[in-house]
This record gives C-alpha cells, structure tokens and sequence, in this order.
C-alpha cells in the first residue's frame, strides 16, 4: 500500500509488533510492517517520514543477531527504536549494549524522566515517575555519541534516550502494549510532532488503497474467496467483490463444525442481500470422518486446514480458471502461526488459514484483512455498508467447533455442542451483554462426571463457558457476569442438552491461556 504521509515499521521478531502500527493508526497515520531483511526495500518503496524499530527475541551481544539497514541512519528521517530496536541502534551508533548482570527487567517499571524531551511533549514533565512495561534481558551500558539519557529505571540508566539533532530515540520499554499507560501517546508523538505527520489516515482511505492493491495483484483473474461465515471473511469477500466484481466467486464450505443456523445465515446474506456468487460445498462427512480418532489439537487444525485447501482445488477446477484464493486472515492468526512478514518470531500455535496450507497450492493467496485486528475489521465493515448486527458478531474461529471439543470430535458431540453454545449466546442476547463481550462460547470436555437427574444417576459431559473482554485479541481478561447469569445458563443447559450434567467456567485471562481451548 502507498501513502504520502507513513511510517515503516522494521519487525525484529517481536510478538508484539502489530501493536505498534495500531498505535501509529491510532495517531491517524498509515504504518506498515517489514522484517529486518527487507526493510531496505520497503523504505525505497514507501520513502516513509519515519521509522520505528521494534523489539525481538533475539541478543544484541551475539555476533549473528539481527541488524537495522544502515541506511535507515543515514537517510535523514526520525527513528524511534523500541527494546531491541533501541539496543540495536545503539550498538549500530557506536555505544554498547550487555547482558543485564541482575536478570533484566520484567513487567511493570518505572521511569523517571531526567530531562525534556519531543517525545513527552503535553504528556510528561521533568521529574515526574511513569509507570511502563519492561521486557529485557539486555541493557544499553554505553550510548552512542549525539544521544543524551532523558529517562531512566532501576534496572536500565538509559532507559529513553535521545538525540533531537538527528531526531533519534529509544525507548527499553514497551510503549505499544496497555501496560505502558501513555504509550500510545508516546508514539503519537513520534509520529505526528516529531515526523511531523498531519494524522489524516482514515479507514476509508485504507478501503480505497486496498481495492486498488487488489486489482493490481490479480489483474483480470479470477478469485475463489473461503467464506466461513464469519466477521473476516464477509469483510474480505464484500471488499474484493467491491475491487473485481464477478471476477470473485465465493466458496462455502460447510465442514459440519458451525454454529447452529450459521450456513442458512450464510447462504441469504450473500446470495440474497450482495448478489455475490456463491457455491455452498456440503462437506461434513469428509471433514468428520477425517477427524475421527483425531485428538491433538495441532493435527486437527494441520488436517482442517489441508482438507479446507483440498475443497477449493476441486472447487476451483470445477469453477475454471481461479488463479486466486482469498481468505480474511487477521494479523493475531498470523502473529501467532508465523511472523508477520517472514521474521523471526516465534510461533505458538498454527491456525486453519495460515498453518495447514500444502506445499504445492495450484492458487495464490490474496488476503487483504491481513494487516488487520479484528476491531479494525469491524470498523472496515461498517465502510463498506455490512450491517451492525453482523459485523459486531463476535470471533469465530476457522476450525470451528473442532478446537472446542478437546479430544475426538464426532456428529453427536458437535450437535450437543452446538445446542448448548446458543443457549449460552441467547441468554447472553437477552442480558444485554453481548456487545459488552468480545468472545463468549462453550467448550465440550472430554470429561465426564456423575450427576443426579430427578432420581436417577447420570454420567455426562461437562461443558465450560468461556467469555473474555479484549481490545484486539492479543490478550484478554475474563468477563465478569452478573451474580445470577452463570446459575441461569447453567440450568438451562443441563435441563435442556442431552449428554451434559455439569457446567463449569474458565476465569483464565490471556495470557497465560489463549482464548480458545485448543
């Protein structure tokens, strides 16, 4: 994407990166993200009015570890380097970074600011104490001639510096993430005030740079787009039929591992209210017979993914002529599976649309949600004229109900499952809690417990409700509900599904768990 007035982000491996061009986005400033080993090309490209180092997993001290391109410092523009971008910097300028003899800093700290500085303008004074968070087991131990300590922590004497002739900063700290409370306006002011950047960047003008990137990558190609039914994939098949037209043919698989009434739902929207083609795949039996005996969450994510990709190759051949598959991977899927641009992050767990692709795929990707958090989404959603009531549904994840039933999954426990979800959801409907939620759902246990149902002795499955408050989806805090909701659903379900007599709730906060399960 191409913007007058932008910022490159240079992705050392954090997992944390994204963060950093929501903050920039936030500032009403277009931001984008290389890795370390193409960020040369993408500031020739994008000839940004500023850059942004991020941190990375990775030790300054060691001979092989990542390295800023020297020309980003001789190129004349603000850089702002964060935890390892900022040790980076230093050793790259002529000062010294080691290993932390104390351990390093972990957590919540706090600076103390030493001297003015562009970076704290209208946002922090001389002398006064700020909570940040820390992640480092490097420190900078000797800075760069031109650069003064502006801040400091117990752990890091140099924990903001910087030099205003040049307009260079570091920071130890992490400003992108909610637990450096003035963070975000930390890097505004990188952005607007230091790179002098008018803020103008709209999600409109991200909708008219995005369509005109995906006509010049397909071209007069054809595109095969996965609808899941799904928040991510509507929005992704509505802003590439806005680009192509009837160069775009969505395809639905429905892999029996849907919520209750979700394909019908599906089929009406777009075939009724868009007037996009439309193929509904029925392909429950091969996904569930493929998953029998399956129990590792890996190998069925690994197995729904390859199946998923198989189904658009024959449907593909059957549609003739796609050279494109489009899908509505999110920058959390990606982060979590690989590195966002081919850095080297480290990866927690594969997802459907990004981990089980085949080495030979016959099409191309074309994902264009894939900068994206899911609000951010929603909010190009409502751009594009997707109903409220849609797009504020909340996540769903590809696998589908696969990653909520631990263990096996068969027809008989998705269907107890499914029952049980939607009393769960539509007791949440009628408190007026769902908008309040960003994910809520049921989990299957591969657990059965003894229960007493009038005056017989049952032995059933427990079911876990799970509902969390999130921003983005890369951490999460369990949702309180009021006092009586959770003995209400509860009752509720074991009277009414058949196969569950215990009901229990997950208070597990992102991290240290994931939202879902599996």
């Amino acid at each position: 994407m191409q913007h007058p007035e932008s910022i490159l982000i240079v992705d050392f491996g954090s997992q944390v990166t994204q963060l950093i061009a929501r903050r920039v986005r936030e500032a009403g400033v277009y931001s984008e993200v290389a890795p370390f080993q193409s960020a040369a090309e993408a500031f020739e490209r994008m000839r940004p009015a500023g850059v942004i180092l991020s941190g990375g997993p990775a030790s300054v001290t060691l001979e092989n570890s990542p390295r800023a391109p020297q020309m980003l410092f001789d190129a004349g523009v603000p850089i702002l380097g964060i935890c390892y971008g900022q040790q980076v910097m230093s050793a790259q300028l002529g000062g010294n970074v080691v290993i932390s003899g104390d351990g390093g800093e972990f957590g919540k700290a706090f600076v103390e600011v030493k001297q003015p500085c562009a970076l704290f303008d209208g946002v922090w004074e001389q002398g006064e104490r700020h909570q940040v968070w820390m992640s480092h087991g490097d420190k900078v131990d000797a800075i760069p001639p031109g650069f003064e300590p502006v801040a400091v922590s117990e752990g890091a004497p140099f924990a903001i510096v910087a030099d205003e002739a040049r307009r260079f900063y570091g920071v130890q700290f992490h400003p992108e993430v909610y637990h450096t409370p003035d963070g975000a306006k930390l890097i505004a002011n990188f952005a607007r005030n230091v790179c002098g950047l008018t803020g103008d960047w709209t999600m409109a003008e991200f909708r008219s740079a995005k369509i005109a990137e995906i006509r010049e990558q397909v071209g007069s190609a054809r595109v095969i787009c996965g609808l899941s039914g799904g928040v991510d994939s509507a929005v992704a098949a509505v802003l590439i039929h806005e680009a192509i037209g009837d160069q775009l043919t969505c395809v639905f698989v429905d892999h029996g591992l849907l919520r209750a009434g979700e394909a019908e739902q599906v089929v009406g929207m777009f075939r009724g209210a868009y007037n996009i083609p439309l193929v509904h795949v029925d392909a429950e039996e091969q996904f569930l017979s493929g998953l029998a005996g399956v129990t590792d969450p890996e190998a069925k994510r690994k197995f729904i993914g390859r199946t998923f990709i198989d189904v658009f190759d024959a449907e593909a051949k059957k549609i003739g002529g796609a050279e494109f598959l489009a899908q509505g991977t999110l920058y959390p899927d990606v982060i979590e599976s690989v590195s966002f641009t081919g850095g080297p992050s480290v990866t927690i767990k594969s997802h459907h649309n990004v981990g089980g692709l085949p080495e030979r795929m016959n099409m191309k990707l074309v994902e264009p949600l894939r900068e994206l958090f899911k609000d951010e989404v929603r909010e190009l959603g409502r751009e594009l004229g997707l109903p409220d009531i849609f797009v504020g549904r909340h996540p769903f994840p590809g696998p589908g109900l696969a990653i909520r039933i631990p263990g096996e999954v068969t027809k008989e426990r998705c269907d107890i499952l499914r029952k049980a979800d939607a009393i769960y959801l539509e007791e949440i409907r009628n408190a007026g809690l769902y908008d309040a939620i960003w994910q809520a759902f049921a989990v299957l246990l591969p657990v059965r417990t003894v229960g007493v149902m009038g005056d017989g002795r049952t032995y059933d499955s427990v079911l876990a409700l799970r509902a969390v408050t999130s921003v983005d989806g890369m951490t999460a805090e369990v949702f309180g509900f009021p006092g009586d909701f959770l003995p209400r659903v509860a009752t509720r379900i074991v009277n009414e599904v058949r196969g569950v007599n215990r009901v229990v709730y997950d208070y597990t906060s992102k991290p240290p768990g994931t939202i879902e399960w599996e």
